[in-house]
């Protein structure tokens, strides 16, 4: 078929042709913010799931949402080893900069102006040059986040109530903010949620962000929900797959649409390989399972080659082992004590390298003492990255619990 036409294009992040089996998330988002735009008191959301779950598309879909509303939107992607102040202040600049022009908001918007150079100058973040009126009491910049950061956020949201307008702060990966910065953050959100601004955060990150945020405020349950983004039902992907084949006027076969829910597993970035390589392939409408059973190899070999690929040659040679060791054991989620023992070790001793591929954002903890990918299929992947390999020597098998 016509590869011009082919209407699947997976990418980091890359708006699916239908988004299926997301509506409930969508609508619970329209209704924060509607909420918020009209002064009622609602939570901010973290959207919680492993790697190509979809995260960073509904945070996109929640932001055009936002725009759309009049919202001033801040998206933003949490970097490895870097600090919140460094990439949030100048994304404010802007925001406050055009609230600024607002009449009624003038003189709001220029304290948080104020407020935000204070903070830039305690935390070393380069803004560039902001004009402003008269200067006010220096605030937000003792160099403590926890003080400054609730302080900088505060004039935000007072000077976006001042122009009947909203701020929607949007983070992706924020399994990678310190916890430092992510407890200054829930403090800040709390002061605000007490206030009533019109300040919303929409967060994205892998599954334990939800025990981080508990562990860094205990009350953090109380300011977010935490809806969990999971892999697409059967429907939701026969949906995905049907109904942009059906834009460019083709068709599937129905068992072609249950082959590529048995091989995705339901997860979207999957989907999207396995649909970009059966329309590749078949030579003529309608595709049919044959056609997604040979197109199963191109599709592997491309997120081998991307999707995997890119997380694999982060890993340092000891947590390429720890993983295949995951991986000779399944799926999982599998004790901690069982992966040690593949490895001849011991928890303890690989307690160290365990916590670097946590932060990795590698694995994570499903429950106490277990361990589980974050990337879905990446124990079939590391099998064939690595398909030399043994248990240690010295390791006595055991039964898995």
């Amino acid at each position: 078929m016509d590869r011009l036409s082919n209407p699947f294009s997976p990418g980091a992040g890359a708006p699916p042709p239908e988004l299926a089996g997301r509506d409930e998330i969508i609508e619970n988002a329209k209704v924060a913010l509607h909420r918020i735009r009209r002064g009622r008191p609602e939570k901010s959301q973290m959207l919680l799931g492993l790697r190509g779950v979809g995260k960073t598309v509904l945070l996109n879909k929640i932001s055009d949402v936002a725009e759309g509303l009049g919202y001033h939107v801040v998206m933003l992607e949490a970097p490895e080893d870097q600090r919140l102040a460094h990439f949030l202040a100048p994304a404010l600049k802007a925001v406050l900069i055009r609230l600024s022009k607002i009449a009624g908001a003038k003189a709001l918007a220029e304290n948080a102006i104020h407020a935000l150079r204070g903070f830039a100058s305690a935390f070393k973040v380069s803004i560039g040059e902001v004009e402003i009126g008269v200067a006010e009491v220096p605030t937000a910049d003792s160099g403590n986040l926890e003080v400054d950061l609730p302080e900088l956020l505060l004039a935000v949201g007072a000077a976006a109530k001042a122009a009947g307008s909203s701020v929607a702060i949007l983070v992706d990966e924020v399994q990678y903010l310190s916890q430092e910065d992510l407890r200054a953050l829930i403090v800040a959100l709390h002061r605000i949620s007490q206030k009533s601004l019109p300040l919303v955060l929409f967060g994205a990150g892998l599954p334990q962000v939800a025990a981080l945020a508990g562990d860094a405020k205990s009350y953090a349950e109380r300011l977010f929900d935490y809806p969990g983004i999971g892999p697409l039902k059967t429907e939701a992907v026969a949906v995905a797959i049907r109904e942009p084949i059906s834009d460019e006027h083709a068709e599937i076969e129905e068992d072609a649409i249950q082959q590529i829910a048995n091989v995705t597993q339901g997860y979207p970035y999957f989907i999207q390989e396995w649909g970009k390589h059966s329309w590749n392939v078949a030579l003529a409408s309608p595709i049919t399972k044959a056609d997604v059973d040979k197109a199963g190899t191109a599709a592997t070999e491309a997120l081998d080659r991307s999707f995997f690929r890119v997380r694999f040659d982060r890993l340092t040679p000891r947590e390429q082992d720890y993983l295949r060791a995951m991986a000779e054991l399944g799926a999982g989620p599998h004790r901690s004590g069982l992966i040690a023992d593949m490895l001849g070790s011991t928890v303890e001793r690989m307690g160290p390298l365990r916590s670097g591929l946590i932060k990795k954002g590698m694995i994570w903890s499903p429950a106490h003492g277990d361990t589980a990918f974050t990337v879905p299929m990446f124990d079939a992947f590391m099998i064939r990255a690595i398909p030399q390999w043994s248990r240690a020597q010295n390791s006595k098998p055991k039964k898995k619990k």
